[in-house]
């Protein structure tokens, strides 16, 4: 799905925030104090970035079933719906702005997984050389159906954006915050590697 070096890259940089996000999630229910039942805030969102590491991982890669990418779609809402009654408990800015960073994050991971037929229409194009070079006979007409639509470009430059501020917030958290640094550098780089694989459906 995604040209080589960067399925190599990618493939890397989502397995390292998979794992991170998953040893951190072993930590914390190691260190729990018995008898509490639930799930805390930080232990649903390491396994939102962990289910969404997998997910990334596997786009990199194969073109998936309808039915999986819609079920995919419906995990990361859920997850992202899950995540707003944190935001009532959260104390102080930092921790608010990470927890609508963690949620924004599944919108353009639901964006990613919905568009993606629309983000690589542009690519398939450029990779097709009859269809690029196509003559008379309505061929301008075939390229002009194929290409990614206007609005698509634009929504998708705007998760781009989301995903950039993310990733520089998040370095920012690892450079200024005490302890959880690890963590905070994971956050930047899921953010990042989301970002470049936006941009690489769409170029």
């Amino acid at each position: 799905m995604i040209a080589s070096p960067w399925d190599i890259i990618l493939t890397v940089v989502f397995l390292a925030t998979g794992l991170i996000c998953i040893g951190d999630l072993i930590a914390r229910r190691t260190r729990r104090v018995p008898g509490v039942e639930g799930l805390a805030d930080e232990e649903l969102i390491d396994i939102n970035h962990a289910v969404m590491s997998a997910g990334m991982i596997l786009m990199t890669w194969v073109a998936v079933l309808d039915a999986v990418t819609w079920a995919q779609i419906a995990l990361f809402a859920i997850f992202a719906l899950a995540l707003l009654p944190a935001l009532t408990r959260a104390h102080g800015f930092p921790h608010r702005a990470e927890l609508v960073g963690h949620i924004f994050l599944n919108a353009a991971m639901i964006w990613m997984l919905a568009a993606m037929p629309l983000l690589m229409a542009g690519m398939d194009m450029a990779g097709d050389e009859a269809s690029a070079h196509a003559g008379h006979h309505g061929g301008g007409e075939e390229m002009e159906l194929m290409a990614t639509p206007a609005w698509a470009d634009v929504v998708n430059a705007a998760f781009i954006i989301v995903c950039a501020v993310g990733a520089v917030w998040w370095l920012y958290r690892a450079v200024a915050a005490k302890g959880h640094r690890l963590h905070a550098l994971c956050h930047a780089l899921m953010a990042a590697g989301m970002g470049a694989m936006l941009w690489l459906m769409n170029v």
